[in-house]
Order: structure tokens, then sequence, then C-alpha cells
């Protein structure tokens, strides 16, 4: 249904940095980036697989709110390690991995809050 998202972020580098390391154990890396020069303005990164950049952050103004994002991982132990990469890069704590039966019975996920104060989660929905 969505083909990408993205959002504006405080401290560009910082939130670069972040989520370069947050990432990774769910096998998303820096698909794209774009420079200022190139756009006028703008000045941001796209992750995702290889060449797909789905999940987009860059510099301009921020909202006032805060958003959830989920992303998917392909396994309970990728849940787990974005769970440990992400605090070990400075994320809040939010909600360790687990199961959320009340979701349904494989739902295994994991929440951060960003630089940001988004709510950053990773989720798993397959049977062990």
């Amino acid at each position: 249904m969505i083909d990408h998202i993205g959002f504006a972020v405080a401290d560009y580098a910082r939130s670069r940095a972040f989520y370069v390391s947050a990432l990774a154990p769910l096998g998303f890396a820096p698909a794209m980036d774009v420079t200022r020069e190139q756009t006028g303005s703008y000045e941001g990164t796209g992750f995702g697989p290889p060449g797909r950049p789905q999940f987009w952050i860059g510099n301009g103004p921020t909202g006032s709110g805060s958003m959830h994002i989920a992303f998917a991982a392909p396994s309970r132990a990728a849940v787990d390690a974005f769970h440990r990469a992400a605090l070990a890069a400075g994320a809040r704590d939010n909600g360790a991995p687990g199961l959320r039966r009340h979701y349904h019975a494989n739902y295994y996920g994991a929440f951060v809050i960003d630089p940001d104060g988004h709510n950053i989660e990773a989720v798993c929905h397959t049977p062990v």
C-alpha cells in the first residue's frame, strides 16, 4: 500500500547515525542519499534493501507530535538485535522484545524512542 515514508529530523547527522545502527539488524541500510545541491534544499537518506529506499529521514521543519513506525523483522532474533542496537545508539526503551499476544499469537515486537521522540518498533509475525 505505501511505497515509502519519510519525516524531518531535528539533527540529521545524529538521526542518520542512529538509524544506520538500529536498522542494520533488520537488513536495512542507506539505499540512497540526496544532498542539498541535488534537491535545492533537502538533505536526506533513504533506508531499505539495496536500491529500494523506503524509509526516509532528512533535514527540515519537524512536526510537533511523534510518529509510530513498525519495521518488519525476518526473525525474533532480529527483533532482539534491533532493540539492543537501537539502545546502544542512544534510543530509550519503550518495550522490551517479547510476545504481544493481544495483537495475535505470534506478534513478537520491541519498541524504542528515537532521538526525535518517535516510537520505533521492530516486529516479527512468524512462529518460532
